[in-house]
């Protein structure tokens, strides 16, 4: 089954006043496998990067789903609790779930959730939205190759 993982690329990056920056940049992919979201990352950077470059980091992360809008340009982590009811206890109990959320504002995010969690029938409260750093979000690629 595919997840989210979480790879982190150093490399000099040109800055926009023409300087050379080492940076550690983010990056999130859908993928079967660390090594494969690693080999991803690293082809999806290949063509904008010159000199110095290395994955420092590849980590599985728990987000468990993403609402997409094509026109964010930033992703808001939703930590959410879905609540239900212990029947044989008569108590609530919390489970914890992120959603990974792109928009271009705080309030832009808290609306594309609430949007993507209409029609949801679960009970659940909104513990945390942070902003994330992540640069960029590589969804899976579909292969059309049929042999």
């Amino acid at each position: 089954m595919a997840q989210w993982i979480e790879v982190r690329a150093r490399y000099d990056k040109m800055m926009e006043n023409g300087s050379v920056k080492k940076v550690t940049e983010p990056y999130l992919a859908d993928a079967l496998s660390c090594t494969e979201a690693e080999a991803r990352v690293t082809e999806e950077l290949q063509p904008f990067i010159s000199g110095d470059f290395r994955i420092s980091s590849v980590v599985t992360t728990k987000i468990a789903e993403i609402f997409w809008d094509e026109t964010g340009d930033k992703f808001y982590k939703v930590k959410i609790n879905f609540i239900t009811l212990d029947e044989k206890t008569a108590t609530e109990k919390k489970t914890a779930s992120y959603i990974l959320v792109q928009a271009s504002s705080f309030k832009e995010a808290y609306d594309n959730f609430i949007d993507g969690m209409r029609g949801t029938m679960a009970d659940y409260e909104i513990e945390a939205i942070t902003e994330t750093k992540l640069v960029e979000v590589y969804k899976a690629k579909l292969s059309t190759d049929n042999g």
